[in-house]
């Protein structure tokens, strides 16, 4: 039967959804499939991958699949398409891209049958298994390389996983980096914004007002002037240093460095998102009666014992909700670790953009995003489970 009040909320939904899919739903589901699929070694060296699958990777391979790689070659440089595998091939095995490249350039010269003697004598790389099991791994176009990169492990000459050389670990210790700076921002903007949403809630309303407007000031301001005016400040000639200096706290020539480094990075994070704590804050302390800590003073309770048995409980929907959006901006924020973070103060959200913008290895990129959306998603359901989601608020 024709429900029209239903078919009329359906149709006014669509609008939204269709957002949803393109703006968020789209884009996720593109990022997993790049994290997962790379089919470009297998379309540029169909042959060679295909033969490569029935090598058992001890050894070296038969000569077929020795002219099968020099005729694929001599067709990707022919196609212009030899510089992405070599970039390709170089991000499983470093130092594979001058294999490729100076091996394309000189095929037409001085290659020639067996290609099993001649392929060596271009470049002795050939001669050994390693650079064959490299074109074997990366031949796959489902992989899990990306993932294994993302977690600093990667696949021996025999196809075991192993960790990745102690050189190249830089993406695990990132995360948890991420995660534990992500936490003390979380922690930092509470300790400052409950005591000034409760401020805001608890002042009459034309200075409530007032104070409300100075905390979403920033707001009105972009974010790069926002970031880089702590430069301005916190850097060694800068304003802070000055009235330290100026206070006889610090001695002029012992300065504090409190730019390009976690110092930074953790001040101008907490500035940037701290109204992202006290608006949820003081939207749900807004809601809770004063008369409820006038009554509790009346029984006998101290102020400290009614704010704890009384107030504090009611206000902690806003404590949960704050801590979760804080959390959540803070854990994917790369400009603001970026400028005045300097290298001790970068992020893992730094080295995505890094791949995504300048490496172009979109697929480690997307790897890196689809893991620190797991690890964020795993935080979210625990907090479900331990405080319940549905008691969060927002107002």
């Amino acid at each position: 039967m024709f429900n029209k009040p239903r078919t009329t909320a359906i149709l006014l939904a669509l609008p939204l959804t269709a957002f949803i899919l393109v703006t968020f739903v789209a884009p996720l589901g593109s990022m997993f499939m790049r994290s997962l699929y790379d089919p470009l070694v297998a379309d540029i060296m169909p042959g060679t991958v295909a033969a490569l699958a029935q090598w058992d990777g001890t050894g070296l391979p038969s000569e077929q699949v020795y002219a099968l790689a020099a005729r694929e070659l001599e067709r990707a440089r022919e196609e212009r398409t030899i510089g992405k595998l070599a970039t390709r091939l170089n991000r499983d095995t470093s130092g594979l891209r001058s294999v490729i490249t100076r091996t394309g350039r000189a095929l037409k010269r001085k290659g020639g049958a067996p290609w099993s003697e001649s392929l060596p004598t271009l470049h002795a790389a050939w001669g050994e298994p390693a650079i064959w099991q490299a074109l074997a791994r990366t031949g796959a176009r489902v992989t899990p390389v990306y993932y294994l990169n993302a977690v600093d492990l990667t696949f021996d000459g025999s196809g075991a996983i192993v960790r990745q050389p102690e050189e190249r670990r830089i993406y695990a210790t990132l995360f948890i980096k991420t995660l534990r700076v992500s936490l003390t921002i979380t922690l930092l903007c509470l300790i400052i914004g409950y005591p000034v949403a409760y401020l805001i809630a608890q002042a009459p309303p034309r200075q409530g007002r007032l104070l409300l407007v100075l905390v979403l000031v920033p707001f009105w301001t972009s974010l790069l002037v926002r970031t880089t005016s702590w430069i301005v400040l916190l850097q060694q000639q800068g304003v802070v240093n000055d009235l330290l200096v100026w206070l006889g706290l610090a001695p002029d020539d012992q300065r504090l460095t409190m730019i390009h480094n976690m110092t930074g990075t953790l001040v101008a994070m907490t500035y940037v998102l701290a109204p992202f704590m006290i608006l949820p804050l003081y939207s749900v302390m807004r809601g809770i009666p004063a008369v409820q800590m006038q009554a509790a003073a009346s029984l006998g309770a101290s102020w400290p014992r009614a704010f704890y048995r009384v107030y504090l409980p009611q206000s902690l929907p806003g404590v949960g909700a704050g801590c979760l959006l804080v959390f959540i901006l803070a854990i994917g924020y790369y400009i603001t670790p970026a400028l005045v973070g300097g290298q001790s103060g970068q992020l893992i959200s730094n080295f995505i953009a890094y791949h995504i913008q300048t490496s172009l290895n979109w697929g480690l990129a997307a790897a890196l995003g689809c893991v620190l959306f797991v690890a964020v998603l795993l935080l979210f359901l625990l907090y479900d489970r331990v405080l319940g989601i549905d008691r969060m608020r927002l107002g």
